[in-house]
């Protein structure tokens, strides 16, 4: 079986495009140093009293969504660079096409085995057709990709590239979401339903990435509140990572928060999760 995938990696690698037929995807550069990571009570209360208002219910607070946040506390980080906005359809339509690698979809099976609220119909307006993104969606977020898949990617783009990508560990894309200075959200303190595609004023579907430039954090990361959930490196339990930044189903948005965190199974393949990627600096 080794030798057999061992073969298999060697012939990809042979067929695929020289590293600079591959237009590495635009980055921000993050500086080393600290950061302010995590929550205080003050902050998940405000979380919650947004959920409340838009949701009329009390479930995120009841179910303690926030809680799990961590302290306030500095974090220090040394230098790396992140991709501006999510991996989108076309971006990962180059890696599909260079490898043979499943296109995004799941079957209903499967879906309904999730349990989510989402109709399995919702999915079929982001599933791929012979191996291409949908119709008029080439810049909007990949969705519909598991852990494994992002990974997959990960390493496409690496040889691709001749530099290393890699998911964000969860400080990482925490510290390039909020900035250094422990805001709530990307671009400030204030809840501004206008700067991110939630639910609260968005089409409850994906758009295209870096719609909402006003949003950005003080990096200039763009897409890091709503749109979609990313994954990230780091676990979340056996057989589960964290994922982070809200999505356009979510209203409120305290899950929208760059400090607010939940875990995902890693093989789930849903229709609110995307990623972006971290390139070492040169």
């Amino acid at each position: 079986m080794r030798l057999l995938i061992a073969i298999m990696i060697l012939l990809a690698a042979q067929a695929a495009p020289r590293a600079d037929d591959v237009a590495p995807p635009a980055t921000i550069g993050i500086p080393a140093g600290p950061f302010i990571a995590g929550s205080d009570a003050a902050e998940r209360e405000r979380a919650y009293r947004l959920d409340e208002a838009a949701y009329g219910h009390s479930r995120t607070r009841e179910g303690r969504w926030y809680a799990g946040e961590g302290p306030r506390r500095t974090v220090d980080l040394p230098a790396f660079a992140i991709m501006r906005t999510p991996v989108t359809n076309a971006q990962y339509a180059a890696f599909v096409a260079a490898t043979g690698h499943p296109a995004p979809d799941v079957d209903a099976r499967t879906w309904a085995g999730y349990g989510l609220i989402h109709p399995y119909a919702r999915t079929r307006r982001h599933a791929w057709r012979d191996g291409a993104p949908p119709p008029g969606r080439d810049d909007h977020p990949v969705v519909l990709v598991s852990l494994a898949d992002a990974e997959a990617y990960a390493a496409w783009l690496s040889r691709r590239t001749g530099r290393i990508w890699r998911l964000p560990t969860e400080a990482e894309w925490e510290k390039a979401a909020r900035g250094a200075d422990g805001r709530t959200f990307p671009w400030g303190d204030a809840w501004r339903p206008e700067l991110l595609n939630s639910h609260d004023r968005g089409p409850f579907d994906t758009l295209p990435v870096g719609r909402f430039p006003d949003g950005r954090s003080p990096f200039g990361l763009l897409d890091a509140a709503g749109q979609v959930y990313e994954w990230t490196a780091t676990p979340a339990g056996a057989g589960r990572h964290i994922v982070k930044g809200g999505s356009w189903d979510d209203s409120g948005c305290g899950v929208c928060r760059p400090a607010a965190r939940h875990g995902r199974p890693d093989g789930i393949k849903h229709i609110l999760i995307g990623f972006r990627l971290v390139r070492a600096p040169s």
